[in-house]
């Protein structure tokens, strides 16, 4: 924050929370399919893995880990100093 320029963290605009969040749906979805719903002829289909369980679970932790990437290391949006409606009205008062 050199030059009087104050900062401020980007938020819910950080689009690592936005791809967290819809990965972290299906990732739910999956993990709740794999858990509720794989019948042993699914699961024969799949290699004797439960696919969607794994999936969902990897999912979840790919979440997780975009949300802790954004929570320790988060974007920093420079604010002007003066606001826009601030310098419309002196430059309107100019004239």
């Amino acid at each position: 924050m050199a030059n009087g320029s104050r900062e401020r963290r980007a938020g819910v605009f950080d689009i690592r929370l936005v791809i967290a969040l819809l990965i972290g749906v299906y990732g739910a979805v999956l993990t709740v399919l794999g858990i509720g719903f794989m019948t042993d002829s699914d699961i024969a289909k799949s290699a004797g893995i439960n696919i969607n369980l794994w999936a969902g679970i990897g999912m979840l932790v790919f979440a997780a880990l975009f949300v802790l990437w954004a929570r320790l290391r988060p974007i920093l949006v420079p604010v002007e100093a003066e606001p826009a409606a601030e310098r419309a009205a002196t430059a309107a008062a100019a004239d």
